[in-house]
């Protein structure tokens, strides 16, 4: 199958379910009320149904919805599409999709912030449904981004503003001699370091936008922090406590996070050679360390299974984005697509979840597999154009 058509097959299984879909960490959307098993009930409620190859989620009264982070996806890809064809019915799409966000902020603040639409818990914090954060909104901020970029749409600009105001105003900051980081959600303060560079990303297109000093200030200052915590091989661990100097280590997707936030904030305040050299050596450590030479993904460094779809998309998307470093990365990332479409796709044109050795979850997550896959494959069909 073709990259094309496989993301129009994609594209239609999509749109057939009009941008609706269940999510692998909605569990708490069920009429069952897990908190009755007091703390522990809602976490394994969804670990359990995060590993489960049966879809039982009509059982459990979950219902298909629009989730805020897959409707910022959407709006990147078909922003991106629009780009490269000016089609009336593509903007439509994007039209809706921009619209829709303005319409499901996040209530009780000020600034325009999203969150997502189930209730999600772990053991060390619990966010209440549409609760905002950084991530949620700072992936929704690229979509608008890319929607200004298409239309021209000056509103795009006050709400990519006003999320720089929520980040700056909402959320817990962690300053030292290293840089700055800002806290994942209104929760909580911890360090971790994808998202704080989601922050960093958006300050610094706000200062290409804007040519305000302050945005370009804070986007250095936040990539000066987590640069800072590289390991010598070129990966970050996931977050650091600050008080204990202890990380969390998953290397997986979220590598990749880092690095094209990096790129984006070389490209929009001007090249650093700290960071373009943190970059090269954190895409290399990405290129030979998290995948196989096939374009199979690692799942966490050093386990191999399984096989995650996001995994699989960011790897794509990356590479993609940093083809100007090594065209290596650039027929990587479309080896890595082929391997996806070939192992991962359904005939029906969306992507199966997790790939096990001896069994595959094929359930069509819209957020986790189809909208990230969405992106991936329109990064790379409008890069070769």
């Amino acid at each position: 199958m073709t990259l094309k058509l496989s993301l129009n097959n994609l594209k239609h299984c999509i749109e057939s379910e009009n941008f609706k879909g269940y999510d692998p960490y909605d569990t708490l959307n069920a009429t069952i009320p897990f908190h009755w098993l007091g703390k522990w009930g809602p976490i394994l409620a969804i670990q359990f149904q995060k590993r489960n190859p049966f879809n039982i989620r009509k059982l459990l009264g979950i219902k298909k919805a629009h989730n805020p982070k897959a409707m910022g996806l959407f709006l990147h890809a078909y922003s991106l599409q629009y780009q490269q064809e000016k089609n009336e019915e593509t903007l439509q799409k994007m039209e809706f999709f921009f619209n829709w966000l303005l319409e499901n902020r996040a209530k009780g603040y000020d600034e325009f912030c999203w969150g997502y639409n189930f209730d999600w818990a772990s053991p060390v914090k619990f966010l209440k449904k549409y609760s905002p954060t950084i991530v949620v909104s700072g992936f929704i901020a690229k979509g608008i981004f890319e929607y200004y970029q298409a239309t021209q749409n000056q509103k795009a600009i006050e709400v990519l503003k006003s999320i720089g105001d929520f980040i700056q105003n909402q959320l817990t900051w962690t300053k030292n001699e290293k840089g700055y980081c800002v806290s994942y959600s209104t929760q909580a303060v911890d360090c971790c370091y994808n998202a704080n560079m989601l922050g960093a990303e958006l300050f610094a297109r706000l200062f290409y936008l804007t040519n305000e000093n302050n945005y370009k200030e804070l986007a250095q200052k936040m990539t000066d922090f987590t640069i800072a915590y590289q390991q010598k091989d070129g990966h970050w661990n996931y977050s650091i406590d600050i008080k204990t100097g202890k990380e969390r280590i998953q290397i997986d997707f979220h590598q990749g996070y880092i690095l094209d936030s990096i790129h984006y904030v070389n490209q929009y305040c001007g090249e650093n050679k700290v960071y373009l050299n943190a970059l090269k050596s954190g895409v290399e450590y990405y290129y030979t360390k998290q995948f196989k030479q096939n374009g199979q993904s690692i799942f966490r460094v050093p386990t191999e299974s399984p096989v995650e779809i996001h995994n699989q998309s960011q790897g794509i998307i990356t590479l993609t984005r940093l083809s100007y470093l090594s065209d290596k990365y650039t027929n990587f990332a479309e080896t890595i697509a082929i391997w996806t479409i070939q192992n991962m796709q359904n005939k029906n044109g969306y992507f199966y979840y997790k790939k096990y050795p001896f069994y595959t979850i094929k359930t069509p997550f819209m957020r986790w597999s189809q909208a990230w896959m969405l992106l991936a494959l329109t990064e790379l069909t409008v890069s070769k154009k």
